[in-house]
């Protein structure tokens, strides 16, 4: 009960946010569309690049993006195939983006440093960056195509600058390269911004949707993928792993599990709103899940770790 207490504390900052871009949104008619282009093209590869300079890396801690990602990549295909077959209002391409990602940052971040530690978040961040990649790349080129076609839809993955940011700090990390001390305080400002921005954005796409379900079929299908199938793929690859392969220690097994108990990345909203793909569905069902996800991750978490 203490843990459950600690970690609800822990995360009301984040609903006090997203009543705050409720506020900005319905009052004082702030734009979320800007602020998502500047959270896709500047705010979040800054985030990537500043996390991977600062990760221990190895070839081992390399493949763990990979590895998530690749988790993330095989959930949402999945269920894209289901979404096409039962939603017909436009919302389909939204789908694999919402089971694929999670909140990985903004939400997960505080409660891998309430369980872990400081050691643990590190290694979190790094399983996170699959995410992250995910979303930059499969999870935005399905949601592009239910607007543009192919070569458009390549063209805008290919313009997204936080897979580069990936690679480049990949690189200058291997090659000892560090960020000059005097650049510090603005990859540090800009971690708060990535928090901030992307709660908010939330409250702002919702200011005027009507009902947070909407589309129920939409809504159902995401909390299938989000809150069943990603943690039971978690749970058979720790099974695996830990009793058959031996690769990861239990560390990397309780971030990937965290990573799939964490509710709908807020960065869908920041997508769909960009895209202008079924925004208000995105941002309503992004909402309820990270409401669900106040009880349902101190329970997950006591079973499972």
């Amino acid at each position: 009960m203490a843990a459950a207490l600690a970690l609800f504390l822990k995360l009301i900052p984040l609903y006090v946010t997203v009543a705050l871009g409720w506020v900005a949104g319905r009052y004082l008619e702030v734009s979320g569309k800007h602020i998502a282009g500047l959270m896709l093209y500047i705010v979040t590869p800054s985030v990537v690049f500043s996390g991977v300079m600062a990760a221990p890396l190895s070839l081992e801690v390399i493949f763990l993006p990979l590895l998530v990602f690749g988790f993330a990549t095989v959930l949402a295909l999945a269920h894209f195939m289901v979404a096409r077959r039962v939603l017909t209002d436009g919302s389909a391409s939204i789908i694999p983006l919402s089971v694929g990602s999670g909140n990985t940052g903004y939400f997960g971040v505080p409660v891998a440093l309430l369980l872990f530690g400081e050691e643990g978040l590190a290694l979190y961040i790094v399983c996170m960056l699959g995410v992250t990649l995910f979303e930059s790349s499969v999870g935005f080129y399905l949601a592009a195509r239910g607007r543009y076609d192919l070569r458009e839809s390549l063209w805008r993955v290919a313009r997204l600058p936080s897979v580069y940011a990936f690679l480049a700090a990949v690189f200058l990390n291997l090659s000892n390269i560090s960020i000059p001390d005097v650049f510090i305080p603005l990859f540090d400002n800009l971690r708060g911004a990535y928090s901030i921005l992307g709660m908010m954005i939330i409250g702002m796409s919702i200011s005027s949707f009507r009902g947070l379900v909407g589309n129920l079929k939409f809504t159902g299908l995401a909390f299938f993928g989000k809150f069943v199938a990603w943690p039971l793929l978690a749970i058979v690859f720790w099974r695996l792993d830990s009793q058959v392969l031996g690769i990861y220690g239990l560390a990397v097994h309780q971030a990937v599990f965290l990573i799939s108990i964490t509710p709908i990345a807020a960065n869908t909203v920041v997508i769909a709103t960009l895209l202008d793909t079924s925004p208000r569905q995105a941002a309503g069902t992004v909402m309820l899940t990270t409401l669900f996800a106040l009880v349902y991750i101190p329970v997950m978490i006591s079973l499972a770790l």
